[in-house]
């Protein structure tokens, strides 16, 4: 069976919390996953995948919705010194070889081994090394690290209502609400929408219609957002509010 949405995702992003929430909310609307590179976003995208969650940055052709920072950790040894700090610092590492300094190693574990091999230091983010799951190393989180943002990314030429469903999956949409402006890539701000509220609760339908109105352009500023039913053929709407298939496999 083709599935009506493929979403990938990197090493140490799970998109498990989301799967589970289409899953129960759209039982009949398959959901694939690929697990992709980091390299390998803009590959999955134009081929199998319509969204990714990656990490920035991202080409600027992307539509992209931030979601989260990693903290930067310094793998090493149990019995390093700077295993006794609770965090490390820039000063810190001066002191010891620096394997590679991130934010992501091109080659994760080749750069652990060498980490295990007493070589020096790596600096990468938590999740990844978590995922490793080295028994002999440990991290501590880099003192003053801006960190890696995760992000939800996809093309404009795969945006349908489909992926407007599983944005509003990732954003905490309830089951029963609407496609609120803020839900929208580029959509007013929370004060925007409170202010929408506002009018609404005075005005009735006519400030529906306006607060509808605020909701523009994609995520970036990349221009406004394409009406809903223009994105990928055979993605439709059904009578319950349920997306139907119509994947890129489907083409």
């Amino acid at each position: 069976m083709t599935a009506a949405l493929t979403i990938a995702f990197v090493p140490g992003v799970s998109p498990a919390k989301w799967v589970r929430v289409w899953r129960d909310r759209f039982p009949d609307t398959t959901l694939g996953l690929l697990p992709i590179g980091p390299d390998e976003v803009d590959e999955a995208l134009t081929g199998e995948a319509d969204m990714a969650f990656a990490r920035m940055p991202v080409g600027a052709h992307l539509n992209s919705i931030p979601l989260w920072t990693e903290t930067a950790v310094v793998a090493m040894p149990k019995d390093s010194p700077l295993a006794d700090a609770d965090t490390v610092t820039d000063a810190d590492l001066a002191t010891v070889h620096v394997v590679d300094a991130g934010p992501v190693p091109a080659d994760i574990p080749a750069a652990l081994d060498l980490v295990e091999a007493n070589v020096g230091v790596v600096v990468l983010p938590q999740s990844l090394f978590r995922a490793a799951s080295r028994k002999d190393l440990v991290a501590r989180p880099l003192e003053g690290s801006a960190g890696t943002r995760v992000a939800l990314v996809w093309r404009d030429t795969d945006a349908s209502d489909t992926t407007e469903e599983f944005i509003g999956v990732v954003r905490g949409r309830t089951a029963n609400s609407s496609r609120a402006a803020q839900d929208r890539p580029g959509g007013p701000s929370r004060a925007d929408d409170d202010g929408a509220r506002g009018q609404r609760a005075g005005s009735g339908a006519g400030g529906k219609a306006t607060a509808k109105q605020a909701s523009g352009g994609k995520a970036g500023g990349k221009g406004a957002r394409k009406p809903r039913g223009s994105g990928r053929p055979g993605t439709q709407r059904l009578g319950n509010g349920k997306p139907k298939r119509g994947s890129k496999g489907n083409r």
